[in-house]
């Protein structure tokens, strides 16, 4: 409790108008421009003056003293919020621009992680065409294991019982997560010198081919279509997006520079490879939400042609951004 209000004042008043010198300084240019140690000071200050805010506030009856107090943290902290939001804000717009010009640098890397899906994609396709009892050995998930024309009708049937309103946000959220585990995967495989990033691109490509010329031959191409483009024309991208980073890895081990050591090269592509990441997990996460919001929803209650067309409008959206954004 404080007794001596005069002597507690005496005690204190040195680093109240510590603060409110920063204060006045910040005015000018914002405490973004403080140095490292002069910033670790402010943080001290404004939460030494608010206890003492508080103090006064329980035990004294000086309401201009309470009223000094409470501008200079009020101050302090609008000067905190608006570094930390002008922050988040750079973050974002760093992302925004960053990823698309992260993903041209290293384009080639893109380049060969589509090829390596369409070859395995080419292979899955002409297995089914040929051998359409491979089908089973190639598909490794159950609900795409039987005859798609009768799947197609279940589907058509039960229209959205399969997952109600109060499931989709569960749905979509293990979607997101999954989706992003494996793309990190396939990221992180670029270590193995990138074959093991190869491996799970081209692995990925055989499950597509294989159920792209099964759904195909079964004469059902519009319900593929119409299932697979809102959420694939997002999360096949992002994949192949998450190939390239693995490949980047591997270009950076394996490569002989004789001035860089690997471990410097490695850090010297970190910053786009967080941009990559962080890109990649976006777009993640929209393909979920629109895989269990919209690509399971199917005739009548959605017409595959709204769905094929929202598809290929979102394709087009990524197709500009990561050539056009970030251009100067």
């Amino acid at each position: 409790m404080i007794i001596d209000l005069k002597r507690f004042i005496q005690s204190r008043e040195f680093d109240w108008r510590q603060l409110e010198d920063f204060l006045d300084r910040a005015r000018a240019g914002g405490i973004a421009h403080l140095s490292l140690k002069e910033t670790e000071r402010f943080n001290l200050l404004y939460r030494t003056v608010s206890s003492d805010l508080n103090r006064l506030q329980t035990f004294s009856t000086d309401p201009d003293l309470v009223s000094y107090l409470e501008s200079l943290v009020s101050r302090a902290f609008t000067q905190m919020y608006q570094v930390r939001r002008a922050r988040q804000e750079r973050g974002w717009r760093r992302l925004w621009t960053g990823f698309p010009q992260a993903f041209r640098r290293h384009v080639r890397m893109f380049y060969l992680s589509a090829a390596v899906t369409l070859a395995g994609a080419a292979f899955g396709g002409l297995a089914v065409v040929l051998d359409p009892p491979a089908k089973s050995a190639l598909i490794g998930f159950g609900h795409l294991q039987g005859r798609p024309e009768d799947r197609v009708a279940a589907e058509e049937r039960s229209v959205d019982a399969r997952y109600p309103l109060g499931r989709h946000a569960a749905f979509s959220t293990f979607l997101m997560t999954h989706n992003i585990k494996v793309s990190v995967f396939a990221l992180a495989l670029g270590f193995t010198f990138g074959v093991g990033t190869l491996c799970i691109l081209f692995y990925n490509g055989v499950i597509l081919g294989a159920v792209a010329a099964d759904y195909l031959s079964a004469g059902v191409g519009r319900f593929l279509l119409g299932w697979l483009l809102p959420h694939g024309s997002i999360e096949i991208p992002a994949i192949l997006i998450a190939g390239q980073a693995g490949f980047l890895i591997a270009r950076c081990i394996l490569e002989r520079d004789p001035r860089l050591a690997r471990l410097d090269r490695l850090r010297r592509q970190g910053p786009d490879l967080i941009l990559l990441i962080g890109g990649i997990c976006a777009m993640l996460v929209w393909a979920g939400f629109v895989e269990s919001f919209l690509s399971q929803t199917h005739e009548p209650v959605l017409t595959y042609a709204t769905k094929i067309s929202i598809g290929v409008v979102e394709f087009a959206a990524l197709v500009s951004y990561l050539t056009l954004a970030g251009r100067r």
